[in-house]
C-alpha cells in the first residue's frame, strides 16, 4: 500500500522546495539548474512560454531580468507517495501586482536527489 506523507520524506521535500523558493526570489541559477532533472524530457510551463527540455529551460532562466523576483506564498500543499515521488502546489503574489499566481511542481528522487521533472506556473483567470 502507497503510504503518503511518510514525516522524513516530506520533510526532505519541504526544505528541498524551501531551498528552490530561496534560489527563485534570488535568481540564484546554479541550484534552479541543479533542482531541475537535467533530461530532454523535463517540462515546465511558464505564464508566457512552454519550455520542453533542460537546454530551454535553462536558456529562460539565464534571459529572463532577475528584477523584482521577490514573492508571497500562500496555501503551499507538498505531499510525498512513498519516498521518491512527490508534489507540491502553491499560490503567489508578487509585489506591487495583486494577482494572484500559482505553481505546482512534480518531483522525483533521482540518485542525485530531488528533482522537478515538471512544472506549470500561471495567473488565476488565465
Amino acid at each position: 500500500m502507497m503510504q503518503i506523507n511518510i514525516p522524513e520524506v516530506h520533510r526532505e521535500l519541504t526544505q528541498v522546495f524551501e531551498r528552490y523558493e530561496a534560489a527563485l526570489v534570488g535568481n540564484d541559477l546554479a541550484v534552479l539548474d541543479e533542482l531541475f532533472w537535467p533530461d530532454a524530457r523535463t517540462i515546465r510551463y511558464g505564464i508566457a512560454e512552454n519550455l520542453y527540455g533542460i537546454d530551454a529551460i535553462r536558456a529562460y532562466r539565464g534571459g529572463r531580468s532577475p528584477v523584482s523576483l521577490a514573492r508571497s506564498l500562500q496555501r503551499t500543499l507538498i505531499t510525498t507517495f512513498g519516498t521518491d515521488f512527490g508534489t507540491a502546489s502553491t499560490e503567489f503574489i508578487r509585489p506591487p501586482n495583486v494577482r494572484l499566481g500559482r505553481q505546482m511542481q512534480t518531483w522525483v528522487r533521482f540518485a542525485a536527489g530531488w528533482r522537478v521533472v515538471a512544472a506549470h506556473v500561471s495567473f488565476v483567470g488565465d
